[in-house]
């Protein structure tokens, strides 16, 4: 049995960049975590009712992904930049230390969004090989939306990594659909159309029907 470390920027990444990675886990008898940095508040302009609801979303999640674990640290979304990167850091070591994976899942570090890229440049500083031997190895995901519209930089998601979700990808689109505010209509990129879409995509390039794809940060074999 592995322990495995699920992080998301904001409620919802988990579910388009790992939801068939999470039950991939959890068929094998996994114990699988949830670390989610922020949340909405008021200052994002997010009513309390608003709140509240997306409070019951999270719940839901979890109560669907079975989740052994949930940390949050309950930063307002989109203000992560605004954050002493001291104090990020710090509260990603703790709950390191506390959950002790095997295996982490990341999200995209030159995401367009910020939250994106600040979750995975703090957790860099954290995953140091000599520092957490326990660590075997640290994938990033790519977000739908996201990691798809990075239009300016040159660096850009390169998968080598796959996991089969044939079997798992309606689970995929129920577990997003219970973000109502996050899904829409296709062409709204965070749709069932464009979700099933990538899957084909990224089963096509490994000769599966359906895939979520990684790209490798590091693996360690230790004897």
């Amino acid at each position: 049995m592995k322990k495995i470390l699920i992080v998301s920027p904001h409620p919802d990444d988990e579910v388009l960049g790992c939801a068939g990675a999470i039950l991939y886990h959890k068929q094998k008898k996994d114990k699988v975590d949830w670390l989610l940095m922020t949340n909405v508040t008021e200052l994002n302009g997010w009513n309390k009712d608003k709140i509240l609801e997306r409070q019951k979303e999270i719940k839901k999640i979890h109560n669907f992904f079975r989740f052994d674990k949930l940390i949050k640290l309950d930063h307002p979304t989109t203000y992560l930049d605004k954050i002493n990167s001291v104090d990020i850091i710090n509260q990603i070591k703790k709950s390191i230390n506390l959950l002790r994976p095997n295996i982490i899942y990341l999200p995209f570090i030159n995401d367009p969004h910020t939250d994106h890229r600040i979750t995975t440049e703090s957790f860099n500083s954290c995953i140091k090989p000599f520092r957490h031997k326990y660590i075997e190895k640290v994938l990033m995901y790519e977000t739908i939306s996201e990691t798809n519209l990075n239009f300016l930089s040159e660096r850009k998601f390169n998968p080598n990594t796959f996991i089969d979700i044939s079997k798992n990808i309606r689970k995929k689109i129920n577990a997003m659909k219970i973000y109502k505010s996050e899904i829409n209509k296709h062409p709204f990129p965070r749709s069932e159309e464009s979700i099933i879409s990538l899957a084909k995509i990224r089963g096509s390039q490994m000769n599966l029907k359906y895939a979520e794809a990684f790209e490798l940060v590091y693996e360690i074999k230790r004897s």
